[in-house]
C-alpha cells in the first residue's frame, strides 16, 4: 500500500464507486476509506434508472464509469419508461437483485490493484502545504494531494422511528461524527435536510395474486448494450392506499417527528413520505405504490411510495390496509434519517470546494438525492480531483453537453432548498441529449478528461458511422420517386416498413437502427433545437474571468450579491443565477465592451 496518494475517497456509497474509478480510469494512486463490507449497498429503492435518472447514467457509461454495468450485470426486471412518448424523455429503468448489485460493485472496487482500501473513519481533513492529510478516529494519517468526500447521509446523521431517533447514517450503521467540524471550521455553513425509505415486507406474506402485475420488457434493454442474463426474470406489482390508510396517518400525525417538529431537516418535495402524501394531496382518494422485489434470491419486496418515519407499530397496521397485504409481516420497517449537507452554491463546476482548494464533494452530502446523481458527480469529482492531483488545468462540462452539465449548473449556481433530483423537465433541449446518443456526446469529452480509453473512442465512431451510413442509404433510395428517408419522416412508417418496400440498408443492430430512425423522424425538430442552442451558446462563450462586479454601473444591488456569491465563469452562468435580470446583463454586457474590466485583485 502506498504512503502517499494522489486522491483519497471518503465513502464506498455511489458517489464513492464512480469518484474511485474515474481516478483509478484517470490513473491515479488513490486510496478509498470506508467500510469495505457496504460498498454499493442500496439502502432505498433496488433500482436504477427512470425519467430523467437513466440519461445521467448512459453519460456516466459513456464517461467509463461503473453504475450502468453493475446495473446490466444484476438487473431482473427492465422496463423502458415513456415507450410511447418521444425519445426526448424514454427513459430505461432497471430493477436489481438488491445484493448482488452491491457484491458487484465491491468486485470491481477491492479487485482492482489501482485502488487502496483502507477500513475506518475520516474524523477530520489537515491542510498539509500542497497535500491534504486524512485522520482516522484510529489515529492513522492519510496523505493525498486531493481528497473527495462522498460521506452521503452519514454526518451528523440520525435516523427516526416515530418520535424516537438514534445516530445513525442509515439503518444499522453509525454516523460520520466529527467531518461536518471541519467543514465547518473551514468556512461552509451548513444544512440539514431530511429523506426515508419505505418498508421492507416479507415476500411469502404478500398476496400477489391481488395486485396488478407489471411484467419486464419481452426483449430487455440494458445500459451498456448487453443485457443481463435474467433482465426479465421477473414481474413487479401495483397496489393502492385505502380510506383506512389516510384515516390511520390523519389520526397520528402527532407521532411523525416532521409533524410533530422534531425533524429540523427539508425533505425532498418530488419523492415525499406517505404522510406528506395524505396531507397535501387530501382530495386524491388513494395512492399509487409499487411492489418491487429486492432480488430473486431475497425474501422481502419494497413497498415504493410508502416511505415513512411512523413508528413501527403504526407501520404494521398501516401496511395491512393495502390491497394484498392484509396478512402482510413487516420484515424491516421505514425511517428517516437527517443529516448536514453543504450549500452546492459553495462549490465550483467540478465541485471544489471555493474555501478548501482540493477538497471536493459528491453526492448526497452536496444536497442531492438518488443513487443515479450521486454516480454522476461522483464521476465528476474524481476526474476533477485526479486531474488537480497532476496539475492538469481545470475541464468543465458544460450545460448544453447533457444531463450531468444541467446537474452542475444547477446545483453550483442556483442551488437547492431541498434534496435535488434530476427530472427532463430540467432540461432546456433534452431532443439533443437523449439516453440513445450519450456516448456520441461524451465519449470524446471523457477521452479529453483521461477517463476514457482510445479503443472505446474508435468503437463509438464506428457505430456512429455506420448509422450515418445507414442515412445514407436512405437518402439514396427511392420508390414511386420518393426517397427512403421521407417514407420514414411519414407517422405511420417504420424503418421495417421502409425495408418493406424494397429498400436495403448496410447491417445495423437494434440500437443503431433505433438510432436512424430517430434522428431521421426528428430531423426538423432536432436542426431547430440545434440553431436555438446556438444563438444561447454565444453568451456562454463570453468569459467574465476574475471581473469585480462592484466595479459594474447599473448593476442592481441583489445582482451584485448574487454574482460576487456565485463568481460565474461565463456571461451565460451570470444569467441562468435567480435575482440577476436581464437589465443587470445588459450592463455586464455594456461594461465589457467598453474595455473596463477591472479585476477584484485590481
Amino acid at each position: 500500500m502506498a504512503t502517499r496518494w494522489n486522491v483519497i475517497v471518503i465513502g464506498g456509497g455511489h458517489a464513492g464507486i464512480e469518484a474511485a474509478w474515474a481516478a483509478r480510469n484517470f490513473g491515479s494512486v488513490a486510496l478509498v476509506v470506508t467500510n469495505p463490507d457496504t460498498i454499493g449497498r442500496m439502502p432505498c429503492n433496488p433500482a436504477v434508472g427512470g425519467p430523467g435518472k437513466s440519461q445521467l447514467v448512459f453519460e456516466v457509461h459513456a464517461l467509463g464509469g461503473l453504475m450502468g454495468r453493475v446495473a446490466d450485470d444484476t438487473a431482473i426486471h427492465t422496463r423502458m419508461l415513456n415507450a410511447s412518448k418521444g425519445p426526448a424523455v424514454q427513459s430505461l429503468r432497471v430493477q436489481n437483485e438488491r445484493d448482488e448489485y452491491a457484491t458487484r460493485a465491491q468486485e470491481y472496487v477491492l479487485g482492482t490493484a489501482a485502488l487502496d482500501i483502507v477500513r475506518g473513519e475520516a474524523a477530520a481533513l489537515e491542510r498539509d502545504g500542497d497535500d491534504w492529510t486524512v485522520v482516522t478516529t484510529d489515529g492513522r494519517r492519510l496523505r493525498a494531494r486531493s481528497v473527495v468526500l462522498a460521506t452521503g447521509t452519514f454526518l451528523r446523521g440520525q435516523t427516526w422511528y416515530g418520535r424516537a431517533s438514534r445516530p445513525e447514517g442509515r439503518q444499522g450503521e453509525p454516523p460520520s461524527r466529527f467531518l461536518s467540524s471541519t467543514l465547518e471550521r473551514g468556512g461552509h455553513v451548513l444544512k440539514r435536510y431530511k429523506t426515508g425509505t419505505p418498508p421492507r415486507i416479507r415476500a411469502d406474506s404478500v398476496r400477489f395474486e391481488d395486485l396488478m402485475e407489471l411484467p419486464a420488457d419481452a426483449d430487455p434493454r440494458s445500459f451498456g448494450g448487453r443485457p443481463g442474463p435474467r433482465a426479465a426474470s421477473t414481474p413487479t406489482w401495483q397496489t393502492y392506499t385505502t380510506p383506512r390508510t389516510h384515516e390511520l396517518i390523519q389520526d397520528n400525525l402527532h407521532e411523525s417527528p416532521m409533524y410533530a417538529g422534531d425533524i429540523e431537516g427539508l425533505g425532498p418535495r418530488y419523492c415525499p413520505s406517505i404522510e406528506d402524501k395524505v396531507v397535501r394531496f387530501a382530495h386524491h382518494e388513494r395512492h399509487l405504490l409499487f411492489v418491487e422485489p429486492d432480488g430473486r434470491e431475497t425474501s422481502e419486496v419494497y413497498l415504493q411510495g410508502f416511505s415513512s418515519s411512523l413508528p413501527p407499530r403504526l407501520q404494521d397496521e398501516l401496511v395491512r390496509t393495502l390491497p394484498g397485504f392484509e396478512a402482510a409481516v413487516v420484515q424491516r420497517y421505514a425511517y428517516a434519517v437527517e443529516y448536514d449537507v453543504v450549500d452546492s452554491r459553495e462549490l465550483t463546476l467540478n465541485l471544489e470546494s471555493r474555501f478548501l482548494p482540493g477538497v471536493f464533494l459528491a453526492g448526497q452530502v452536496v444536497g442531492t438525492s438518488g443513487y443515479e446523481e450521486a454516480a454522476a458527480q461522483g464521476l465528476v469529482a474524481g476526474v476533477a480531483a485526479a486531474r488537480r492531483a497532476a496539475d492538469l488545468p481545470e475541464l468543465f462540462f458544460q450545460r448544453a453537453q447533457g444531463y450531468l452539465g444541467v446537474l452542475l449548473d444547477d446545483l453550483v449556481l442556483r442551488g437547492s432548498d431541498e434534496p435535488y433530483r434530476m427530472m427532463t423537465s430540467r432540461v432546456e433541449h433534452r431532443l439533443l441529449v437523449r439516453q440513445d446518443n450519450a456516448d456520441e456526446r461524451l465519449t470524446n469529452f471523457g477521452h479529453v478528461l483521461g477517463v476514457v480509453g482510445e479503443s472505446e473512442v474508435e468503437r463509438v465512431g464506428a457505430k456512429y458511422a455506420r448509422i450515418e451510413s445507414g442515412m445514407a442509404a436512405l437518402r439514396q433510395q427511392r420508390v414511386n420517386g420518393v426517397t427512403g428517408d421521407a417514407w420514414l419522416r411519414r407517422p405511420e412508417m417504420s424503418l421495417a416498413d421502409v425495408e418493406a418496400l424494397g429498400m436495403t440498408l448496410p447491417e445495423l443492430n437494434r440500437d443503431e437502427r433505433e438510432a436512424v430512425e430517430i434522428r431521421v423522424k426528428y430531423a426538423g425538430y432536432i436542426e431547430r433545437t440545434k440553431r436555438q442552442l446556438e444563438a444561447e451558446a454565444s453568451s456562454d462563450s463570453v468569459e467574465l474571468g476574475d471581473l469585480d462586479f462592484h466595479a459594474v454601473p447599473a448593476l442592481s444591488l441583489e445582482a451584485r450579491e448574487k454574482l460576487e456569491r456565485a463568481r460565474p465563469r461565463t456571461l451565460g452562468q451570470a444569467a441562468r443565477l435567480p435575482g440577476v435580470r436581464h437589465s443587470d446583463i445588459s450592463a455586464l454586457l455594456v461594461h465589457l465592451k467598453s474595455g473596463k474590466r477591472v479585476s477584484r485583485e485590481t
